[in-house]
């Protein structure tokens, strides 16, 4: 997921694995040039892939930072390559400040002189590249201010276990048991536990970071996902696939509301949405997102709230990766082919790939068509106070550790650009003078209030605006 950390005054998440990965310390790196097929392979900086993949960020970098001026590598630190379904690159890298503001459009852009005003930063790169499909996909980006990862090496002083750090860890233990218990987790063996218990704290870390960041109401801690690395919730709970715009159907713009928005509206409370679902370890968010969507859609035209099947879609939308991630407008196309969807009662959901068994005779809903929303918040409102629960795309930077509140992450942290979440807006509505978008989430009941997730809105947030979608029925 592409995460970017380009404010020069905060000290974003300065994990020890992105330390170390940062100045060549990672255990990655100390791996041979070559081995089997799938491994890494160290990289030259003359390597022309590389080239246009530091490009590629280097590009994605600068659209979704609010800085004035164009921010390019200055110093390529380490970089390796991975054969997985196409090529996947791994760069740390310096970036710094150019004398070129964006809007220049300058062939040539130098770096400042001076070393104050180059406003340096360390980061990592990944870049997920087809050559055969012409596509590539930022599927991470970390960056920390050069000058906070050096005071924090500098500041690395192994003192002696006190009173107090014996407190903490003690602490730290109960809050894990404490952790292990509500969510019924249970390890292998002594080694998994004492490694999940370390990545639990690191997570306690960065949700106190997120916590101090957040722009507006959320709480930020423990969840039923603290023992996962980021890397495991992105390729267990998310879908790398939305963010690959090219891959997508085209969808007819939809008909614009007849009315303007509403001071607040809330499906919820008009029938149009069903109780919250669990995707499981599946990355299947799209079939979720685009079900409720056409569950609403039903609803709305027909009086009754069915459950229908996104099993049926992970086994049988043939356009589509099933667990491996997919597009709502994949989905409506599929959909249409196969003639309708079943009932999640006879198309249960097994959260893994089967053999497709739709059957026509047990079609519970269909649809006609799909159209795809404007991109302004205001426009998206009204819509969907006139037309019911939108499928809607969003990057999930803040989720992974979120509570209860409205949450309104920087935009420099959650790129709009990077989608990597499906899930349904049913409404919209102010918190103590906070607009908020009310997003059903396909996390189970126990992800945030309730199984849903507030989002800010009027700010194009994470993302929430580029991507909504609806079914039609006639």
């Amino acid at each position: 997921m592409e995460r970017f950390r380009i404010c020069p005054v905060i000290l974003w998440l300065a994990l020890s694995a992105a330390v170390g990965l940062a100045y060549g310390l990672g255990e990655d790196l100390d791996r041979p040039l070559f081995g089997p097929p799938g491994s890494p392979i160290r990289l030259q900086e003359s390597d022309p892939g590389l080239k246009k993949v530091l490009q590629f960020a280097e590009e994605r970098y600068n659209r979704g930072s609010n800085a004035m001026h164009l921010r390019k590598v200055s110093r390529l630190i380490s970089a390796t390559k991975q054969l997985v379904k196409g090529i996947r690159y791994f760069m740390t890298v310096e970036v710094s400040n150019t004398q070129c503001k964006k809007s220049a459009m300058l062939r040539t852009c130098d770096f400042y002189p001076e070393a104050h005003k180059l406003k340096t930063e360390v980061c990592v790169f990944e870049v997920w590249d087809i050559p055969w499909e012409g596509t590539s996909t930022l599927i991470k980006q970390k960056c920390t201010p050069k000058a906070d990862l050096q005071l924090e090496e500098t500041n690395k002083v192994m003192d002696k276990p006190t009173s107090q750090s014996m407190e903490e860890s003690v602490e730290l233990l109960g809050q894990f048991k404490t952790f292990m218990g509500k969510y019924n987790k249970v390890y292998g063996s002594q080694e998994e536990t004492n490694r999940r218990l370390s990545i639990f704290h690191k997570n306690l870390k960065t949700a106190e970071k997120l916590q101090s960041l957040d722009q507006g109401s959320a709480e930020y801690g423990v969840t039923k996902f603290s023992d996962l690395t980021e890397e495991e919730f992105y390729f267990t709970y998310l879908n790398p696939m939305l963010s690959q715009q090219n891959l997508q159907q085209p969808m007819k713009p939809a008909t614009p509301a007849r009315s303007p928005a509403p001071p607040s509206w809330d499906w919820r409370d008009h029938g149009a949405v069903g109780p919250v679902k669990n995707q499981g370890m599946c990355g299947s968010c799209w079939a979720f997102s685009v079900t409720g969507n056409i569950e609403g859609q039903w609803f709305l035209k027909n009086g009754t709230l069915l459950s229908l099947s996104e099993q049926e879609l992970v086994d049988c939308d043939g356009l589509d990766h099933a667990c491996g991630g997919g597009l709502p407008s994949n989905a409506y196309e599929a959909i249409e082919k196969l003639g309708g969807l079943e009932s999640e009662s006879d198309y249960s959901y097994s959260g893994h790939k089967q053999g497709c068994s739709f059957s026509t005779g047990k079609v519970a809903a269909y649809i006609n068509s799909s159209v795809a929303l404007p991109k302004d918040e205001t426009e998206i409102a009204a819509w969907l106070a006139e037309n019911g629960p939108v499928s809607v795309g969003l990057n999930a930077f803040a989720m992974q550790f979120y509570k209860k509140g409205v949450s309104h992450p920087w935009k420099v942290f959650c790129n709009p650009w990077m989608i990597d979440h499906a899930v349904l807006l049913v409404g919209y509505g102010e918190r103590e003078g906070v607009p908020f978008w009310a997003i059903k989430n396909s996390w189970g009941e126990d992800y945030g209030e309730q199984g849903y997730y507030y989002l800010y809105r009027g700010s194009n947030a994470c993302g929430i605006n580029r991507m909504g979608s609806s079914a039609q029925i006639n």
